[in-house]
Order: structure tokens, then C-alpha cells, then sequence
């Protein structure tokens, strides 16, 4: 908890990078989601449009608080919730004014689908040249994949990233968190912050054309590199590095896991003292990170005897007091009371004004200067529809009634049945 000086202090920071910036969010489930609550940790002002029944991310199993799943509550944070009926007249064209009234509109349906449904982000820019349109899909918006439906592990798995993990001689294994999704909504976020920089200088907007699978072929880096130079297809590397040989895991004796990144000639010598392994720090074949990544073979079994004379926890010290950088491979129970982790509040807690309450991953973008955002709940299906359409479009009370009548429009289900957390 902060003391009364500290807020005082963050309080008169200037305000956050993106305050001021509209976003209109169409977007579901994840990729989306999680690059829009960036922006919306950033300070902008971020509107999710939802269909009356609401993002789908809202329903998905197993923990829920109230009618909101978790999974929902983690990635929604700080905006405001809208809901139209985007497939009714009157509320395709709130949605084409809020478009208008916004400077950057998200959206990550599947190639095609907004254009059917008439909103058309090549003629929303016409009428508004300074707009920002974004959209996420799993394959992009041209290529004979377009009109493929994509999810993360597919992506994850056409890109060849997936060949790469898990243990060799094994079936292949997806990332233990949903890399495609996340990273195309990291991508979309950088790119559209690149775009308000060049529209600063020019007053122009742009169409921005985000593949999860572009994103994930990018991820391939420098291990897509070593095979475009040799034409060596690699193989899966465990807990291993595809460059050097004691970069990698390691058993303990307690069954617990660690890591080493022992990858310059001193840190070798130094996990040679450290494992009692003195004689083979000047052994010819370990001489250096040469001779041990073609002797890795012989190397790893001599390692691995070895840390398994000691526990994790009893590891660390001796690791360190030679410099070399070592962790343990925590669980999400120990990595939640981490005095780091807890030290640079990423656990948050979350509280709505009607008594939910939720504790998630919290924003780890830290700026000296600008103010952080005041991180809200996340809406209920419906929340601010009135009063995004009242203030953002000038709309009367009789003519948001209306709205309701004809079903355009959806308000926000009584507060009561939030209450009761799940």
C-alpha cells in the first residue's frame, strides 16, 4: 500500500501517456482484449463494444465472479463497456458514429465479417483521414489462408515454434501461456502507438494488418535464422539452449527444478568450483563454449549427477556466491508471493463499486514521470452504454429509450446479480 505521501506524490505526475486517446474496442476473446487493456493501462480511454449477449470471453469456465468469468476479469481492465446490436440498423450506425468519434478502432474478427456486416474501416477512413484501424486475425487480411479460422495453438504450431517445444523424443507441447494470442496483441499495440507518432507529424491515420501468425513467425527470431543459414531443422530443446550447452535445467535433489545461464568462460569456471566439478573446468573437450556445445552429450550427464546432490534451495547460494545467474523453476503459488513480484505490484487487486472484487497480473509498464491509471474493475456487460452514447454522441434520454425499444441497445444488467462472487 502506498503511504499518503506516495499518492500525493503520483497524483501531481502528469497524466498518463495516452490520456486523451479514444480507442473503440470490437474485439473478443484474447488477442484483442489484451492488447486494448495495454492501451487502457496506458490512460486511453478504451470503449468495448459487445453484442447484447456479450464478449464470449465472459462465459468461459472454470472460475467466475458473479457472471464474469476470470478469464474475462484479467484482460479488461480499465475500460468501459457498450452494448449494440451491431446487426440492427440503428446500431450499426452507433457504431459507425463512435467509430468516427474515436481516434483508433481495434477489431479482430475474421476477415470479411465487418465488411458484410457494413462497417468498412477503408470507408470510415475516408470519411475521417486521421483514424487509426486496426485489425487482428489469425492469418492477416490477404494470403490463401484469409479466411482459415485461427486459435492460439494453431498458430503456434504452423509457425514452428511449437516443433521447438518440449522434451526431444516427445510429442510436441504448445507454450504454457497462449503466446499467439498475446503477442499479436503486443504487436497491435506497438504498431498502433507507431502510427499516432507518424499521425502526429502528418495528421493521417493508417490501416494496420496484424497476423498472429506474422507474429509468431517473427518470434522465431534467431532460431529461424540458424536454420535459414544451414538448413538444419531443429529439434525440440526441453529446458535446453540451441547455442550453449549450460544454458539450460536441471533436476535437484528434492525433485525440484533449476536454471543456470552459465554463458561466458568465467561462469563455466565458476559452476566448475561451484559443482565440485573442478577438473573439468581446464578439460580440453569443456575448454570453451565450443568444445562443450560439440561435447554436450558427455557434458550433461556429468551436470546433472551433480545437481542432484543438493536441493534447489540449497543450490542458489552456492550459485550465486560465484556470480552465476541461477532461478528456480517456480510454480504460480510461489510466483504470486515472490518478494519481486510483490515488490513491483504485479499481483493487483481490483474492486468494483458494487462489492466484486478480483486480484490479477498487474501492468508492468512503469514510467517516472507520467501517472499510472487508476486500474478499475472491469465492466459489466452494459455498464456505460448510456453514458458513452449520452456524452461521446450527445444523445438524448428520450432518444437512448428508444434505443432500448428497438433492441439496438443494451443496458446493464442490475447490480445485484454481480454481487455474488463465484
Amino acid at each position: 500500500m502506498e503511504t499518503q505521501q506516495e499518492m500525493t506524490a503520483i497524483s501531481d505526475r502528469p497524466s498518463p501517456p495516452l490520456a486523451g486517446l479514444r480507442v473503440l474496442d470490437l474485439t473478443q476473446f484474447l488477442s484483442g482484449p489484451y492488447g486494448t487493456q495495454m492501451l487502457a493501462d496506458l490512460g486511453a480511454e478504451v470503449i468495448k463494444l459487445e453484442p447484447p449477449h456479450g464478449d464470449s470471453s465472459r462465459h468461459i469456465p472454470p472460475h467466475f465472479i458473479g457472471e464474469d468469468s476470470v478469464y474475462y476479469v484479467s484482460i479488461n481492465r480499465n475500460k468501459q463497456s457498450v452494448a449494440i446490436d451491431i446487426k440492427t440498423p440503428a446500431g450499426l450506425d452507433l457504431v459507425r458514429k463512435l467509430a468516427l468519434a474515436s481516434d483508433v478502432v481495434v477489431e479482430n474478427f475474421r476477415p470479411g465479417v465487418l465488411d458484410r456486416l457494413g462497417l468498412k474501416g477503408s470507408e470510415l477512413r475516408a470519411e475521417r483521414p486521421s483514424l487509426i484501424w486496426c485489425s487482428i486475425s489469425g492469418f492477416g487480411q490477404d494470403g490463401p489462408y484469409r479466411d482459415k479460422p485461427a486459435y492460439d495453438m494453431i498458430v503456434q504450431a504452423l509457425s514452428g515454434g511449437m516443433s521447438l517445444t518440449g522434451e526431444p523424443g516427445r510429442p510436441a507441447v504448445r507454450a504454457g501461456i497462449p503466446i499467439g494470442d498475446l503477442a499479436a496483441g503486443m504487436y497491435a499495440a506497438s504498431a498502433i502507438l507507431a502510427a499516432l507518432y507518424r499521425r502526429m507529424a502528418t495528421g493521417k491515420g493508417d490501416t494496420i494488418d496484424i497476423s498472429m501468425l506474422d507474429c509468431q513467425a517473427a518470434m522465431l527470431c534467431y532460431q529461424g535464422a540458424y536454420y535459414l543459414h544451414s538448413g538444419q531443422v531443429p529439434a525440440r530443446q526441453g529446458s535446453a539452449h540451441d547455442s550453449i550447452p549450460t544454458y539450460r535445467g536441471f533436476v535437484t535433489a528434492d525433485g525440484s527444478e533449476i536454471v543456470i545461464t552459465a554463458n561466458t568462460e568465467r561462469m563455466w569456471q565458476g559452476l566448475c568450483r561451484a559443482l565440485d566439478l573442478a577438473h573439468l573446468a581446464d578439460d580440453p573437450k569443456f575448454k570453451t563454449n565450443r568444445e562443450r556445445y560439440q561435447n554436450r552429450f558427455a557434458l550433461w550427464p556429468m551436470l546433472e549427477k551433480a545437481f542432484l546432490k543438493h536441493t534447489a534451495a540449497e543450490w542458489v547460494p552456492l550459485l550465486e556466491a560465484e556470480s552465476i545467474p541461477v532461478g528456480v523453476v517456480n510454480t504460480l503459488d510461489r510466483v504470486m508471493v515472490d518478494p519481486q513480484i510483490q515488490h513491483r505490484a504485479m499481483v493487483m487487486s481490483l474492486q468494483a463499486d458494487d462489492g466484486r472484487s478480483a486480484r490479477v497480473m498487474g501492468n508492468p509498464m512503469v514510467f517516472a514521470e507520467a501517472r499510472r491509471t487508476q486500474d478499475l474493475y472491469p465492466p459489466a456487460l452494459g455498464e456505460n452504454t448510456m453514458d458513452v452514447l449520452r456524452h461521446t454522441l450527445g444523445l438524448t434520454d428520450s432518444e437512448l429509450a428508444d434505443l432500448v425499444s428497438a433492441g439496438a441497445i443494451a443496458v446493464s444488467r442490475p447490480a445485484e446479480e454481480a454481487k455474488h462472487a463465484g
